[in-house]
């Protein structure tokens, strides 16, 4: 998609369609004055006639106004003006791209000359518009035989906030355009089905992504190397499948100090989980394909860090396997040994995330990271406590979830912290080994991240869990490709 900036008088923009944003009703920005005052008020007389729904963004499609150049208006509805902040912008500029991707227009413009909003900056806007183009224009069609007709849009204009510079902008489009590409790669990669994307097929892609950019390696450890490791809590997982276990871990080299410590990302890869001996239930086990989608995220955020060149260092850790019944399969009540000499006792083989996790935090340690930070579709728990609006949040350093919240709530991607207190840390006690794999029925998602904090003592380390947040269920099923836009805009904002 091409963006450009235009200061031209908003009348002579001659564009497919014209988007002008309407707040309290009937109130016109400035460059929407300049158009009612060209259109001999025809806008205002059709906002005052009530045909633009009070409902926030509700939109009105106008053909031909003269005294305009634009071939069509979309008109808007952004909610009361002293009340716009992010959130209700992105809302109004999904209800625009919903009508402009219905359209064959090869071209938009955004009229964003007076969007004051609360709580961003001009550039968050610039940036927050081309993602969410981007992210009308996603279609997944990898395995269907009739494949989407490509997008007619190929031109976006944007016409900028008067206190918003140029350089700024440009360099809001470069990074609105980075991270729904990440965006995009992470729903990608959720979206395929499980006999498709294997542990194998996510370690392709890493070595695909490392061939895009020289800045980017990969290296692929196979069950042989994880066994000298002595990734036995990981393999535990991977034992009743077919599909071998991988450990991915790709290495972003982006600062140009010397030996400057990297920042992990660390992804749960589950290709599919069906439990495996403690099965789940059949009705919606399809959606488990979704049970990579932590190790979705780390490719995306890998992927857009790659096309913005951060000036830091990004490790991304992925452990991936496939949880299945089987002959050879983990049993409920065997105690494996873990990279890090724990023992621990499985009690629920559908609480496997957190096997595999744990050796990938253990493997995390030999690149002295400055922070580490997990990303699993972890537990139903986070599902029940906060549905698919925020990613749980638990961390063993305040400072490092502070940020976290800080840079989801910019990013709109947000996160919830819950707290991991040293009181649910008994729930975890075994008769048979160092610790259990489960906690018990009550506080899941705490447990969880109680049992991960073992293995995270030597650095700064947070858990996001997605399992809520990571993908849609029902009619508009699919992943989000969520947390990549926090992550993103994290790393964006660390030092070498």
């Amino acid at each position: 998609m091409k963006y450009s900036l235009s200061s031209a008088t908003p009348a002579n923009l001659s564009t497919d369609c014209l988007v002008v944003p309407v707040t309290d009703k009937t109130h016109l920005t400035a460059g929407g004055k300049q158009l009612d005052a060209a259109s001999n008020k025809a806008l205002s007389k059709i906002l005052h006639s009530g045909d633009l729904a009070e409902a926030q963004a509700s939109t009105l499609l106008l053909h031909g106004i003269e005294g305009i150049k634009a071939k069509r208006v979309l008109l808007v509805n952004c909610g009361e003006a002293g009340k716009l902040d992010g959130r209700n912008m992105r809302k109004a500029l999904q209800g625009a791209m919903k009508v402009v991707a219905g359209l064959k227009a090869r071209n938009v413009h955004f009229l964003l000359t007076e969007a004051s909003l609360s709580d961003q900056d001009g550039s968050w806007l610039v940036s927050q518009t081309v993602q969410q183009v981007e992210d009308s224009l996603y279609c997944y069609d990898a395995t269907k035989s009739k494949k989407a007709p490509k997008p007619a849009l190929k031109e976006v204009g944007l016409t900028l906030p008067e206190t918003t510079g140029r350089a700024a902008a440009s360099s809001a489009i470069k990074q609105g355009k980075a991270i729904s590409a990440g965006v995009n790669v992470a729903r990608e990669l959720g979206n395929l089905p499980g006999n498709v994307c294997t542990p194998s097929y996510l370690a392709g892609q890493c070595k695909k992504l490392a061939e895009q950019h020289s800045s980017i390696k990969t290296q692929v450890l196979g069950e042989k190397q994880m066994q000298r490791l002595g990734m036995g809590s990981l393999l535990s997982v991977s034992a009743g499948s077919d599909q071998e276990a991988k450990l991915i871990v790709v290495q972003y080299q982006g600062s140009k100090k010397a030996n400057s410590r990297p920042y992990v990302l660390v992804g749960k890869g589950i290709t599919f989980d069906t439990g495996g001996i403690s099965l789940k239930p059949g009705a919606a086990m399809d959606e488990m394909k979704f049970d990579m989608c932590g190790a979705a995220s780390v490719v995306g955020a890998l992927t857009s860090v790659a096309r913005l060149q951060l000036p830091v260092n990004v490790i991304g850790i992925i452990p991936s396997a496939e949880n299945m019944p089987g002959g050879r399969a983990t049993k409920p009540g065997d105690v494996v040994t873990s990279m890090s000499g724990k023992t621990i006792e499985i009690l629920n083989t559908d609480a496997e995330g957190r096997l595999i996790l744990c050796d990938a935090l253990t493997y995390a340690e030999r690149f002295k990271p400055r922070t580490v930070i997990d990303i699993a579709t972890l537990t139903g728990a986070a599902v029940a406590t906060f549905g698919n609006v925020v990613s749980a949040l638990l961390a063993n350093d305040q400072s490092l979830a502070d940020e976290l919240m800080s840079c989801g709530k910019q990013a709109l991607d947000p996160a919830w912290q819950l707290p991991l207190w040293e009181e649910y840390q008994p729930l975890l006690d075994s008769n048979f080994a160092d610790i259990a794999n489960i906690g018990g029925p009550r506080a899941g998602t705490i447990t969880a991240a109680c049992f991960l904090s073992r293995f995270t003592e030597k650095f700064k380390w947070a858990h996001l869990d997605i399992a809520g947040s990571a993908w849609n269920s029902g009619k508009e099923k699919g992943a989000t490709g969520r947390p990549v836009s926090l992550l993103v805009n994290y790393l964006c904002q660390q030092q070498a």
